[in-house]
């Protein structure tokens, strides 16, 4: 989610920005706009559909880079030598993004669309929502967190360290998991297809991120706050790319809704869960491992959101535009934002019980 990582460690007034701030009301502004879309438009709905190649939809491909890009010139991989500085915030972090969290939500997808809905959801839509899940939750945030590490006065300079770290990690692991995971809910997905994805989505523009910052800053006489005003251009983009994507998911998805309108509320009650579970778990942990809570508070948060862009890129291309997958994961956008912000607000209210403790 586009916020760049150099804002981090600047002085702001207001960590969250308009567009962060009021997030789930232009996400669902979005959603309404694609339904209407979807319903008056099909014809048209579909033609874009149709622009596609190898499961890759160019329109989407474009507006998901548009996403992605401003987050990835933003990272800062020379900050990795920094890593042997306070670990245990960052063995927490790896833990739950990679060993705890895309099993939990897989745990969850399944105990809720293959159980607990049990006959609300035709068996074959309810596979689709479960992957969609997976994909979710493998993929933890890497660009919002900076927003949630401010509001929480968290350490901008660990937390850009978590976030390129698991940058690096995303690359050789989200592949694997969601394969696994998928495999071991019987659905079946090409290797080809979500190799591609992660190299499309996540090991291409982290290349050109870090080209492009490494040419800002040479340009500017080595001067690092000139990436500031690059990636600030590039916002609308981003915001743009956002709004479109979920415009044109829920275009793709009209009829099912129209026909289901509860579909959203039975997908996001288990996102809901596992966010307040693995906050607390993570949480908790830094707190009884001594972690100062501004690296606490920004390490409980890295793990609890997500990094949707690349969750539905994923989906899209193992899955199809219209598919239940893709859904899963952009009602993920539209939960995350009250979710994280009431998670924020009681990281403030607890700040002091962590006051004294050492990392």
């Amino acid at each position: 989610m586009a916020r760049d990582a150099q804002t981090a460690s600047a002085p702001v007034s207001s960590p969250l920005g308009i567009f962060e701030r009021w997030l789930s009301l232009w996400v669902g502004l979005a959603i309404v706009v694609g339904i209407v879309l979807g319903n008056v438009a099909p014809t048209a709905v579909s033609a874009l559909a149709g622009l596609e190649f190898a499961s890759v939809n160019f329109v989407v491909a474009v507006l998901i880079w548009a996403m992605i890009y401003p987050m990835m010139v933003g990272v800062d991989f020379a900050s990795i030598r920094d890593i042997g500085r306070k670990p245990r915030g960052l063995i927490i972090t790896l833990v739950i993004n990679w060993l705890i969290k895309p099993f939990t939500m897989a745990a969850l997808a399944v105990l809720f669309f293959d159980h607990l809905y049990s006959g609300l959801l035709p068996k074959a839509d309810a596979q689709q929502y479960i992957a969609g899940l997976i994909i979710l939750g493998a993929a933890p945030c890497t660009a919002m967190v900076f927003v949630w590490s401010q509001m929480t006065k968290g350490d901008p300079a660990y937390t850009l360290v978590q976030v390129a770290v698991n940058d690096l990690v995303m690359i050789a692991a989200f592949a694997p998991i969601v394969a696994i995971l998928l495999g071991v809910t019987d659905i079946v997905v090409p290797w080809e297809t979500l190799l591609l994805s992660v190299v499309l989505y996540v090991v291409i523009p982290l290349a050109v991120g870090a080209f492009t910052r490494q040419r800002v800053i040479a340009s500017h006489g080595g001067d690092e706050a000139a990436v500031d005003a690059f990636t600030a251009r590039l916002k609308p983009w981003s915001v743009i790319g956002l709004l479109a994507t979920v415009v044109l998911l829920f275009a793709f998805q009209a009829g099912t809704i129209v026909a289901n309108p509860m579909l959203i509320a039975l997908i996001a009650i288990p996102i809901i869960i596992q966010s307040y579970g693995i906050f607390g778990i993570a949480y908790a942990w830094a707190f009884a491992w001594k972690i100062p809570h501004n690296i606490a508070a920004p390490c409980a948060m890295i793990g609890t959101s997500n990094f949707f862009e690349l969750a539905v890129a994923v989906a899209i291309g193992l899955f199809g535009l219209s598919s239940g997958a893709a859904l899963a994961t952009v009602v993920g956008v539209l939960v995350e934002v009250p979710v994280m912000l009431s998670l924020v607000a009681l990281a403030n209210a607890t700040k002091d019980r962590f006051t004294g403790k050492a990392a």
